[in-house]
């Protein structure tokens, strides 16, 4: 018993020292956004001797997010929330109806496009983005549209992994009751289907919204002009242009990670189920 405790002790230590290690640049990160410069370079670690919020009003201009020429149409807020938003609401609508007819269409077809799309989960895009772009240009698709394609290609995969492992556990018998009073597929879907997928709707559009917002590569190779960009191309050339002024930089980053921060601890719930209940079924 005593040995048992001892064991569980070291965990707990373990766990903590983990969590510290997971936590501390989020410390650094938010307590260096609130202090002027002279505070950050006599101390990264203290708390602020005076709290400010002026590096904020200023990061968010430069940024473009407060626009002082350029109207919020052409900000890299309204660039950011325009492709994540867009592009989640696609990958959702045909991932889902894609993974739906997987599972329902029996064949050794559809079992080779199932197994096709998980492999293509193991191709890392360094490998496809030079004829991926050169494709994009020769098509007139580097602007919004265009990545949000993009984000759709490369979002399948992993969604409609997803929606497949939970729509197997979905009893087909409702779907089949509907097409006798006389429904077609496409009302099955609708009406039937695509409201039940609701806890895996909430776990693909989390992990696609996280992974779209911080995307840099592919906006940059696509969209990288100016109007077009999002809030971490801008905060490439913020850095650039402020690689000295840290406070403004915690400042702007901070800005940056709060949307998606908040959006994934008010999924997150739903996010571990959805997941727990594809794995399960």
């Amino acid at each position: 018993m005593k040995r048992k405790q001892n064991f569980k002790f070291i965990l707990y230590i373990v766990g903590l020292f983990t969590s510290l290690l997971y936590v501390s640049p989020f410390y650094i990160l938010i307590v260096n956004a609130f202090k002027t410069k002279k505070d950050l370079f006599e101390s990264t670690l203290k708390l602020p001797a005076i709290w400010t919020f002026k590096n904020f009003e200023t990061a968010a201009t430069k940024l473009s997010l407060l626009s002082e020429a350029n109207s919020f149409w052409s900000s890299s807020l309204f660039n950011s929330l325009f492709i994540t938003i867009f592009s989640v609401i696609v990958t959702i609508i045909f991932t889902s109806m894609a993974a739906w007819m997987l599972v329902r269409t029996k064949s050794k077809v559809s079992t080779f496009i199932f197994f096709m799309f998980i492999a293509a989960m193991l191709v890392p895009f360094q490998a496809v983005m030079l004829p991926l772009v050169a494709l994009a240009g020769k098509l007139a698709m580097q602007n919004r549209i265009g990545l949000i394609f993009m984000y759709l290609g490369f979002g399948s995969s992993l969604s409609i992994f997803l929606y497949h492992g939970f729509i197997k556990g979905l009893p087909i018998s409702v779907e089949e009751a509907a097409i006798v009073d006389g429904c077609s597929p496409w009302q099955v879907f609708w009406k039937i289907v695509f409201p039940t997928l609701k806890p895996i709707h909430i776990t693909v559009g989390a992990l696609n919204v996280i992974a779209i917002w911080n995307d840099f590569l592919l906006p940059q190779l696509m969209i990288n002009q100016k109007g077009m960009q999002t809030i971490p191309l801008k905060m490439f050339f913020f850095f650039g242009g402020y690689s000295k002024q840290w406070h403004l930089a915690m400042a702007g980053l901070l800005i940056a990670i709060i949307p998606v921060v908040i959006f994934y601890f008010m999924a997150q719930k739903h996010i571990i189920e959805g997941i727990t209940a594809g794995a399960n079924k």
